[in-house]
């Protein structure tokens, strides 16, 4: 049996091999990925609560499902800083007959 405080350190231990193995991709504005073609449609997008923008010029970067391990997973909005000159184009699915394709949200040249 684990000491208390070893147990604490072993949780922290997985909790930040966790996070650095996390990853965080940025993806260069007017770049476009294509996602695999899948037949089951994305549900409704989920309502969600926008908190204040954490400063001026900051603009919110609404949610979307994401096709992950064969099923569609929530991707929580997030606040970015606002690119002068650019718009958002947020993702969406497109139907291409009995297939959906997903067409990554994006920054566009303005």
């Amino acid at each position: 049996m684990l000491q208390p405080s070893s147990r604490l350190r072993l949780v922290t231990l997985a909790a930040l091999a966790a996070l650095s193995l996390s990853a965080c991709v940025v993806v260069p504005a007017g770049r476009h990925y294509e996602a695999e073609a899948v037949v089951v449609e994305p549900p409704p997008p989920q309502v969600e609560v926008i908190g204040v923008a954490p400063g001026p010029g900051w603009f919110w970067i609404g949610g979307y499902w994401s096709w992950v391990g064969g099923r569609h997973v929530w991707m929580g909005g997030h606040w970015e800083a606002h690119r002068p000159g650019y718009g958002w184009a947020p993702h969406r699915w497109v139907r291409e007959g009995p297939q959906w394709r997903a067409e990554p949200g994006h920054w566009e040249r303005r």
